[in-house]
């Protein structure tokens, strides 16, 4: 389904694209950034919040690291994670970090097999393919900043590119 050099293309891309989504939000007035803005996670600060958590839930299964506190599967969840902007900002890239570490370690043999991890949203076990749980973390960092960036487009804040051919040292 997909290769080592998927995963470290993307793990690439999430890094280029939430430094300039860190860039914006830092822009912004936090009464801007913290309003709601009808999206299934509120707002912009919402939604980072979400998608953080969820990307160092992601590390917990797949490299072993611990898992974020708490849940967050509503906006009022999403308030508990990140304080600050200024925080948000430190873990993000901190996580970032993390998720290009553990994408360059990865070895054809880290691909095979299933994962399996308790899912609190079904109260039960989860066993999904290596390859289709790597696709899916890197498909929800997508699908969020994708409702990020039309919040911030609605917002008046000028957006960056966001297709992967004009990533740095691809093009």
């Amino acid at each position: 389904m997909i290769s080592v050099d998927y995963a470290r293309t993307m793990a690439r891309y999430n890094a280029w694209q939430n430094g300039w989504v860190a860039k914006a939000v830092q822009s912004m007035k936090p009464a801007d950034v913290t309003k709601d803005r009808g999206a299934f996670f509120g707002s912009i600060f919402g939604t980072l919040n979400h998608l953080l958590w969820g990307d160092q839930m992601w590390l917990s299964r797949l490299a072993d690291m611990p898992p974020p506190a708490g849940k967050i599967t509503t906006a009022q969840d999403t308030a508990k994670h990140c304080k600050t902007v200024a925080q948000w900002a430190a873990d993000r890239s901190r996580t970032d970090g993390q998720i290009r570490v553990w994408a360059d370690g990865l070895r054809p043999i880290h691909l095979r097999g299933d994962l399996t991890w308790h899912s609190a949203v079904v109260d039960g076990p989860i066993s999904q393919s290596m390859t289709m749980c790597i696709v899916t973390m890197f498909n929800h960092q997508i699908h969020h900043r994708g409702q990020v960036h039309a919040m911030l487009t609605a917002a008046g804040v000028k957006t960056a590119d966001t297709d992967l051919p004009f990533m740095p040292d691809t093009v």
